[in-house]
């Protein structure tokens, strides 16, 4: 369906891409993964636009390649006053209503042929995207989706997870031969991730997916394209055995590696001896002999093992707290409401205790993210923080504590950093390397932005940090190093998160919201919760393991366990198998 040959491409400040080449074969259901940064969202747009952008290399698509895409920024229109069913049936509707006033034009035109041409373009986009069946197709995604009882419902009455949901499906019935996605599960509660994993598995399409989900990337593809340090990795197969074979690879190319050192060594001590020899004695044979071995010398630099470019870009996240009183309240919320149209939440009442870790957990559209505002402006007469209490917040709302229009190195330098050299040190801890420190935090990609914050926050000693969506546009290796964080930070945490593995790992209790009100609950039901209401127990215990195994498996490469390694990689491929 389309292929990308030797294509390179970058931005004054950076280089992307690097002579990659991959195939997307029609049908297949791929994954697209990669360190934050590494322009996967770029790449996707270069394949859609490709008339935008100066590269080098093709793109070559088959002639009925049809592009379908849904942006991850799901945008509202508060005017837009139609039901559900009108709003995926609309671009139907169009067609039909030009289509008749084609006819109309024909009935009393002198000359009919463009406008026949018209008409038969008109036909033909109908009859590409199923049009005749087109109100039977809606009911039918609406009904995998889980969101038939919605089809009467107004577009204002529905929550931003529901609403992206539906942006997907609208691309999706239009019939496209392939759909491109761009991180479609961020901020999705349990039950629209849920919705989105049916309604992926059920198209019969071509997918692109850009995804760093965990649970889609267990269920959803059978191609895994992987971008890293400028190259493209290229598997086809589930991400489950992509993880097992790119680990038994780097091993086997590691343990050629060695060997070939080893071999690089001997000539290289023979290469010393003959010349050693040639100074002393002025003998042709020994002349000759050191050209020769310089040769082979010359012929194993070339041809080595070249580093492995699934050497994963992990951040190294330390969040560093202040001194509280243990037990002393930090936090304390009574009688809080909120409402808009109608009542979100009632009599809201809770505390936070100093060191505490709790989880803010609801569907989307529960009011989370307005109790969060408002008590980080902290002026409403229900929220009370405590005044001896210093906090930092991560915020999710565009250009909120990042001045997007200032370059990296200019927001570094206003926190009290000297020079550039420390600035550059610091950020290259959380994996902002290179040129980023010249780019504005505009030009930064979702999860850039997400780690910039972070390291922000990360700057200061606080008692207590507000988190709303941490995890969110963050790739797999920084939401793990971000848990593992979270899990030893001595302050307060209060976090909003739609992260399962987040909350079920680093929440000591969790704050449902649920009916208008918050209860709380232990970690442990909130787990038992979710295995029965959306996941399967063994798969979330699964992986839970393969999670521990890969990280211990990254260790033993550290250490140069190579034997370590390969007993560790045996157990992961029989734990993945389950």
């Amino acid at each position: 369906m389309i292929q990308v040959e030797k294509l390179s491409y970058g931005f004054p400040a950076k280089d992307l891409y690097n002579e990659v080449s991959f195939t997307l074969k029609k049908g297949k259901h791929c994954a697209f993964i990669g360190s934050n940064g590494s322009g996967k969202s770029t790449l996707v747009d270069i394949i859609i636009h490709p008339d935008k952008y100066l590269y080098d290399g093709k793109i070559i698509k088959d002639e009925s390649c049809r592009i379908g895409y849904a942006s991850q920024f799901a945008v509202r229109d508060k005017e837009q006053e139609c039901t559900v069913f009108e709003y995926l049936s609309e671009r139907f509707v169009e067609n039909q209503q030009a289509t008749a006033a084609v006819c109309e034009e024909m009935a009393s035109a002198e000359d009919v042929e463009p406008l026949f041409e018209r008409y038969q373009a008109l036909l033909d986009a109908f009859g590409a995207m199923d049009g005749d069946n087109y109100a039977n197709n809606i009911r039918k995604q609406l009904y995998v989706a889980g969101m038939r009882e919605l089809e009467e419902t107004k577009l204002s009455q529905l929550s931003g997870g529901e609403y992206k949901l539906l942006q997907i499906m609208r691309e999706m019935l239009l019939s496209q031969n392939l759909l491109v996605m761009d991180e479609p599960d961020v901020f999705l509660d349990f039950g629209n991730l849920n919705r989105l994993c049916r309604l992926i598995n059920d198209y019969r399409g071509t997918l692109l997916v850009v995804t760093h989900n965990r649970y889609l990337l267990n269920h959803c593809f059978d191609m895994i394209l992987h971008l890293e340090n400028g190259e493209i990795q290229e598997y086809e197969g589930s991400f489950t055995e992509y993880s097992c074979s790119r680990l038994k690879e780097k091993l086997k190319l590691k343990l050629q590696s060695i060997e070939e050192q080893e071999e690089i060594e001997r000539t290289e001590k023979m290469v010393d001896i003959l010349r050693t020899r040639a100074t002393i004695l002025v003998n042709p044979v020994i002349g000759s002999a050191v050209n020769a071995k310089q040769t082979q010398l010359d012929r194993l630099y070339a041809r080595q093992i070249k580093e492995p470019f699934i050497e994963i870009r992990e951040p190294k996240i330390e969040l560093r707290s202040g001194e509280a009183e243990t037990g002393h309240t930090v936090l304390s919320i009574a009688d809080y409401n909120v409402s808009f149209d109608e009542s979100l939440l009632e009599n809201i009442n809770f505390e936070l205790l100093a060191g505490e870790k709790v989880a803010v957990v609801g569907a989307n559209g529960t009011g989370k993210t307005s109790l969060i505002r408002d008590i980080l402006k902290n002026d409403h007469p229900s929220i009370h923080i405590d005044r001896n209490t210093s906090y930092a917040c991560l915020s999710q709302l565009k250009g909120e504590n990042i001045d997007e229009t200032k370059t990296v190195y200019d927001i570094m330098e206003n926190l009290g950093f000297e020079t550039r050299e420390s600035i550059r040190e610091y950020l290259g801890k959380y994996c902002l390397e290179g040129d980023t420190l010249k780019q504005k935090a505009g030009q930064l990609s979702g999860g850039e932005k997400n780690l910039l914050q972070i390291a922000i926050v990360a700057n200061t000693k606080t008692e207590l940090l507000i988190l709303d969506e941490p995890t969110s546009h963050l790739d797999l290796y920084a939401q793990m190093a971000l848990e593992k964080a979270i899990c030893d930070y001595k302050g307060a945490v209060l976090m909003v998160s739609h992260d399962f593995y987040l909350v079920a790992n680093c929440a000591d209790y969790v704050l449902l919201v649920e009916n208008n009100t918050i209860r709380r609950m232990r970690t442990r039901s909130f787990r038992k919760m979710v295995y029965e209401r959306y996941f399967d127990q063994k798969y979330l215990e699964i992986d839970k393991k393969k999670q521990k195994l890969e990280a211990d498996i990254t260790l033993a490469f550290k250490k140069n366990e190579l034997r370590a390694v390969e007993r560790l990689c045996s157990r992961l491929e029989a734990i993945s198998a389950e």
